[in-house]
């Protein structure tokens, strides 16, 4: 009997402000999270688990905590979230004291375990500083987290992306020692995904010979300014979250969606009652 697939939801950058704020003065985050949080309560399979892959809070301060956990509260499913560069360790580590924290101080790594999945989280965030870094704490945690089984997959998750996407003014804001990490996921094979956020747009490649994500935002999205003519900018495009299936078969593999949020048309069928294509 073949085991069900396992489903871990991602959901990145909610940038949550103070009730009543809106970033950058034009986007209403919280209204954004709450669709969010109510499409994927909706979503059939339910997510097993969800991962919120940083910049939480916006500033960040206690009250945009109080307000992110408000908005969390209606999840049906377990979740963690990681700092992303607009968050603090320390207002993080008081608004979620429960987290399962690697450490009693510092870096917010957590190990999640998922039924057959290792669920890796790791803090990437440079107090103070837009761009990324595993501090050698966090990359001695990662090897020896990784070293204690040699079967159990693992999935990946950090907010910088450890790999040139184009867009300039976000890359030079991504994983500065993103080497280091690379050595370790060539020496275990068990790490079948690596997913990130911090672009607000869906991307993927291959990183260190394994599949590696930046997760959209359900919110608003970095301009794709590929050609470098605009300042930093963003614009409000489809939001969406990614939906990670890891499927148990014969050494198993992991499929990543992406799912919009709100109300489209459909689903319609392809086919009538007698078996003829519509």
């Amino acid at each position: 009997m073949t085991s069900k697939p396992i489903y871990i939801a991602q959901i990145s950058d909610p940038h949550i402000k103070p009730p009543g704020t809106l970033a950058y003065g034009r986007v209403d985050t919280a209204k954004a999270l709450e669709r969010c949080v109510a499409a994927l309560n909706a979503f059939t399979p339910a997510p097993d688990f969800v991962v919120i892959s940083g910049d939480l809070a916006d500033t960040p301060n206690a009250e945009e905590y109080d307000n992110l956990k408000r908005l969390l509260a209606p999840m049906k499913s377990p979740f963690a979230g990681i700092p992303g560069n607009h968050d603090s360790r320390e207002l993080m580590r008081s608004a979620f004291p429960d987290a399962p924290y690697a450490f009693s101080s510092g870096a917010l790594n957590q190990k999640i375990e998922v039924g057959e999945l290792d669920l890796l989280l790791l803090d990437s965030s440079v107090p103070g500083k837009p761009h990324g870094l595993l501090e050698p704490p966090t990359l001695q945690w990662l090897e020896q987290s990784l070293s204690s089984s040699a079967s159990r997959p693992a999935l990946l998750f950090l907010h910088h992306p450890p790999f040139i996407a184009g867009i300039w003014h976000m890359d030079r804001q991504n994983l500065r020692n993103a080497s280091d990490l690379a050595d370790i996921v060539r020496r275990h094979p068990r790490v079948r995904l690596i997913a990130t956020g911090h672009l607000h747009r869906a991307i993927v490649t291959m990183f260190a010979g394994v599949p590696c994500t930046i997760c959209p935002a359900p919110n608003h999205a970095v301009d794709l300014d590929l050609a470098h003519l605009r300042q930093p900018s963003f614009r409000i495009e489809p939001p969406a979250f990614h939906l990670h299936a890891w499927f148990p078969d014969e050494g198993g593999h992991a499929v990543t969606h992406q799912v919009p949020i709100g109300e489209f048309d459909g689903p319609h069928p392809f086919f009538a009652a007698d078996g003829r294509l519509l």
